[in-house]
């Protein structure tokens, strides 16, 4: 690990400024990624800014039909948050399903989604909901926020501050996971609003976190699991590692959209 200069700013301002006066700074919040990225020496930034003790970052609140969640507020937290659990159960059940209790208890909404992990879990709720991405400059669409592997819309000095989540009637999560990594292998976020469906998948994608027209053109004409039968996901757009093939991952997306769909308002984790 190369030495750096650590901050713990109390508020907003001051977090940008200690960016500003910065020479190379970079965020922390819950560090699951930043942090080993620092002990292998992949990552040399002269500051670290720690945004965990900001209490504008932190909470869970709703108002006029959309949940939002800070940015540090750890996965325990909304896993157990009656609201989350009550307007989308989905969200607090993805975010108990992920990795195991300790980097639950560590790890925040904010970074996952800061950090876009192609395998990371929050990315398709935020993308299959509609979610707004709040930061410290403006607010983003999802469809506007993800941009590739480990690739998002935020700029230079610019770090998340909440997610506001519109409350669906129904959503689903359903994913395979590694049992190595904990990781999925696949896993997709099926949401409906109205007549609009969403279909988000992750961990499968070579471009990361991605929407599946087709699923979400036929499940919005008729939202059962039958109504996406024949329809295939190409695997040339597909990851292929030691955890799975990229046929592999494509008919994984298949199968788990069905079960997202014949079990809405779950999760549900496959190993």
């Amino acid at each position: 690990m190369y030495p750096f200069n650590y901050r713990a700013p109390a508020s907003l301002d001051a977090a940008q400024a200690a960016h500003g006066a910065a020479d190379n700074a970079a965020f922390l919040s819950g560090g699951m990624t930043l942090l080993p990225a620092l002990k292998l020496r992949l990552a040399m930034p002269s500051d670290l800014i720690d945004l965990c003790g900001i209490a504008e970052l932190r909470g869970i609140s709703s108002d006029g039909g959309v949940l939002e969640i800070g940015a540090t507020t750890c996965h325990s937290e909304v896993a157990a948050a009656p609201l989350v659990r009550r307007l989308i159960p989905a969200l607090a059940g993805l975010a108990g399903s992920i990795a195991d209790r300790h980097v639950r208890h560590r790890g925040t909404i904010g970074g996952s989604v800061a950090n876009n992990d192609p395998a990371a879990d929050y990315p398709s709720a935020v993308l299959g909901l509609g979610a707004t991405v709040v930061t410290s400059r403006r607010r983003m669409a999802a469809d506007d926020y993800f941009t590739g592997l480990y690739q998002t819309a935020l700029e230079q000095g610019e770090f998340i501050t909440r997610i506001a989540f519109p409350v669906p009637q129904v959503a689903s999560y359903a994913k395979f996971r590694s049992l190595a990594s904990r990781f999925p292998v696949a896993g997709v976020f099926v949401a409906r609003t109205g007549k609009q469906v969403r279909v988000a998948v992750t961990g499968a994608g070579s471009n990361g976190v991605f929407r599946v027209a087709t699923f979400e053109a036929a499940l919005s004409a008729d939202f059962r699991p039958e109504a996406l039968a024949g329809l295939r996901i190409d695997p040339q757009s597909m990851l292929s590692d030691q955890s799975g093939t990229a046929e592999y991952r494509a008919n994984l997306i298949e199968v788990l959209a069905r079960r997202a769909v014949s079990r809405p308002g779950t999760i549900q984790s496959f190993k």
